[in-house]
């Protein structure tokens, strides 16, 4: 069986501040892949670089050096409606605080991704009920999110970051606005679309419990990555302890 790499990140380094001011480095020349179907975790303190690592994958940023390949596209050499395109096709992303329009119904937010590319309506509503019936909030498609709770409206975020079937599914801390019986339940969701859609998530996180379910972590540092875990054929509650002990030797 052949692996795909869906992500690809070579040299890559972020500085902010102009070259007569005050420099500051984000990110130190990382390296790194993420094959297609993996689920993986970034983890480190806050000020490490890791939510510049995202922005940098997820376009929202540019780096100063390096190459970041997502799916076979160099996001680097995009600029305009070729970046656009782009975020619209191979990426996923779910916020921490949602980042659902008050004005839409469940039905309209998830559809957002479709609306933007143009989708005919008949596919778009055959998308979006698909969707909808294996996040299990096929009852909340007429709710505005005023309506639904924390867990319900990351489900909504969730269905509308993988409608558009994207080669990576990408989230920023998106337990951390939730309790942690919601915080449950979103995890378990992103194994479940990991396994059966064999989409591969890319999950940044503080949190030692939610990165227990992933199968490797990064674990950065000073813009730098220090170390890696892998999960193997140990079972979530091994794997925590394993990320504890890394946290706490990684930390000193």
């Amino acid at each position: 069986m052949t692996t795909n790499t869906v992500v690809s990140v070579s040299g890559l380094e972020k500085t902010y501040g102009k070259a007569n001011e005050r420099q500051y480095t984000a990110l130190k020349g990382l390296n790194f892949t993420v094959d297609s179907g993996e689920f993986v975790g970034i983890m480190g303190a806050s000020g490490s670089g890791k939510t510049t690592l995202l922005n940098m994958l997820s376009t929202l940023d540019t780096p100063t050096k390096g190459d970041v390949v997502v799916n076979g596209h160099d996001v680097t050499k995009m600029r305009g409606n070729q970046l656009a395109d782009f975020r619209a096709q191979e990426v996923g992303f779910i916020f921490q605080d949602f980042n659902l329009l008050e004005s839409l119904t469940a039905e309209e937010n998830i559809g957002l991704p479709l609306a933007l590319k143009g989708t005919p309506a008949k596919v778009m509503d055959q998308a979006i009920h698909e969707v909808a019936e294996t996040l299990s909030i096929a009852d909340l498609l007429q709710k505005y999110p005023a309506e639904l709770s924390g867990g319900q409206k990351q489900r909504v975020a969730a269905a509308r970051a993988i409608v558009h079937h994207p080669a990576i599914l990408m989230g920023d801390e998106p337990t951390g606005a939730l309790d942690s019986t919601s915080a449950r339940e979103l995890l378990d969701l992103l194994t479940t679309i990991n396994e059966q859609q064999k989409m591969s998530v890319l999950l940044v996180t503080h949190d030692p419990f939610s990165a227990s379910f992933c199968q490797r972590i990064l674990f950065i540092k000073d813009g730098q990555i220090g170390s890696e875990l892998r999960r193997g054929d140990q079972d979530r509650s091994t794997f925590y302890q394993g990320i504890l002990t890394e946290l706490g030797t990684f930390n000193e």
